[in-house]
């Protein structure tokens, strides 16, 4: 029987309906084509145009309100430090909470970690309001589909050199990383590690006894690699470069470049200086760049190459994460196995023993080692990394986050996370990991009694909602108040000083932000924005 789409079989389709179809296979990697029999125009086409059947539902839209902003919870915010930056928490679908950071935080993360349901039948993966179980036939098209939309919001909030983290199991780990490799490359694919998640695997099994599950991790663009040979005639170290000010547009091994290493103060890691005067070329242009490289060499050996200098020669490659392991400081490349014993890192029987201690109820929470491990291997030289998680669950990663910056950094994070549905006992926003978080930052006493001292940070507390789509001056002003929030965190100004129905003044540490709802208040505005600047000289 032919296939029948929009009510048509192939037979009947146009020239260009054909030919669209065509390209829409074609663009695929592996013949990941699940289910678009929709008519285009169904498929969440305000919000993603790209999005593919079946069809995630949002009552909002159906509503005729398409459109996603932020509203603060006054009452929810934590705050211990006016210094220090303020952290992020929102409730709502992550759909839409991605869908509101593609406005404030658009290339700006640095580090993703998501824990997204595992999609296991056991009444761990809720499509469209309803439990998808082992019997559905569309059970696999449907987190594809789910995953695929958030996953290409979410690359659109990663910097160029910014890196994701995703825990999967057996489930959906083949499926996962074909869909990995569509939306970030395969060339960008780092590895996938296995993470010891129990001490001793369970005896009771009919099969294989598992201890692991899988962590993909991806960067958002192919790195760069420096191939090096001294005078002596020995490989050099791998030199990698962010590349966000460099062209990949060039052939391998098109690119030599003479230059002597100069040591950066980044213990264990050497800054490299590239110069435009330095560079031998046929028709590449580039600017000046400053690149931080780290090397698993002796610090005698990178001692000799910088006296010697190097020739090199750049090539695409697949780019390694690196995390500092060694008793020496050095940088060297991580194990593809992560266990406590290897890595210091948890197993989730810890991570529910320590939440236990902390009066906090959740099941299978993974552990806050684990998540500062993977910070530690893609940001150890960036303090002030901004860290997203989507599917936050009980907060680990924003404790996580709280438990790195005891090494005087400033990491910031956001956690999106919905508040269960009417049939959960516990909210998962508010009432599991907003109080974890509020512990985790003023500290707290366990069950046991004893006083555990707090992390220190700030917190605000949002709700997505949304805004009618329909073209109108009302509706145009409405979104302009109704996106206020949003614009104080894109702009990371929070203290209002000034309020009135035309417009609204806020301030941080070095600037003051005006939201003007009115045209005509313009005036207004600005002989109020004078008297602020006047009286805080």
């Amino acid at each position: 029987m032919a296939k029948k789409i929009n009510g048509k079989e192939y037979e009947a389709w146009s020239k260009d309906e054909l030919i669209k179809e065509i390209v829409k296979i074609k663009s695929t990697t592996y013949g990941l084509v699940w289910h678009r029999d929709l008519p285009e125009e169904k498929i969440d086409i305000l919000i993603n145009p790209d999005a593919r059947t079946p069809n995630e539902l949002f009552p909002n839209e159906m509503a005729g309100k398409p459109f996603p902003v932020l509203k603060e919870v006054k009452g929810k915010a934590i705050e211990s430090d006016k210094s220090k930056l303020v952290n992020l928490l929102i409730e709502g679908d992550n759909y839409h909470s991605l869908a509101v950071l593609n406005f404030t935080h658009r290339e700006a993360v640095d580090l993703i970690y998501i824990d997204p349901p595992y999609n296991t039948g056991n009444n761990d993966f809720i499509y469209n309001d309803k439990l998808v179980d082992k019997e559905d036939s569309f059970r696999h098209s449907k987190w594809l589909s789910f995953m695929e939309k958030r996953l290409k919001l979410a690359r659109f909030l990663l910097k160029d050199t910014g890196v994701i983290f995703i825990s999967i199991d057996d489930n959906e780990q083949a499926p996962l990383k074909m869909l990995c490799d569509e939306i970030f490359g395969d060339k960008n694919f780092i590895g996938m590690f296995k993470w010891n998640r129990v001490a001793k695997a369970p005896s009771l099994s009919n099969s294989i006894r598992t201890k692991h599950e899988y962590i993909l991790a991806y960067y958002k663009e192919t790195r760069i690699e420096l191939f090096g040979k001294s005078s002596y005639n020995t490989q050099g170290p791998l030199w990698h470069l962010p590349n966000k000010r460099v062209s990949l547009n060039f052939p391998a091994g098109s690119l030599k470049i003479k230059q002597t290493f100069k040591k950066g103060d980044y213990g264990g890691s050497y800054k490299v200086e590239l110069l435009d005067d330095i560079i031998e070329t046929d028709g590449y242009n580039k600017n000046d760049v400053r690149i931080v490289a780290h090397s698993a060499w002796s610090q005698r050996k990178i001692d000799e190459y910088i006296k010697d200098g190097f020739t090199f020669e750049i090539k695409k490659t697949p780019a390694t994460v690196y995390t500092t392991l060694n008793s020496e400081g050095n940088f060297i490349a991580p194990s593809d196995l992560i266990t406590k014993m290897e890595c210091g890192v948890e197993t989730n029987t810890d991570a529910s023993d320590a939440l236990k201690i902390m009066g906090i109820p959740f099941d299978s929470p993974k552990p806050v080692s684990l998540i500062k491990y993977l910070i530690n291997m893609a940001t150890h030289d960036n303090k002030s990394a901004t860290i997203l998680d989507f599917f936050a669950g009980s907060g680990t990663t924003g404790h996580a986050v709280l438990e790195a910056n005891k090494d005087g950094g400033t990491r910031s994070f956001i956690l999106c996370t919905n508040n269960g549905d009417e049939k959960s006992e516990h909210k998962i926003a508010s009432d599991i990991c907003l109080p974890r978080i509020k512990k985790a930052i003023n500290g707290y006493k366990n069950q046991k009694g004893e006083k555990v001292e707090g992390l220190g940070g700030n917190l605000k507390y949002y709700k997505t909602d949304f805004v009618e789509a329909e073209p109108t001056d009302k509706n145009k002003r409405k979104l302009v108040k109704e996106s206020t929030d949003m614009l104080c965190i894109l702009e990371n100004a929070f203290e209002l000083v000034s309020e009135t129905p035309e417009f609204k003044i806020f301030k941080n540490t070095d600037k003051y932000v005006g939201v003007i709802f009115y045209e005509e208040a313009i005036e207004d505005y600005k002989k109020a924005i004078r008297t602020h600047l006047k009286n805080n000289v």
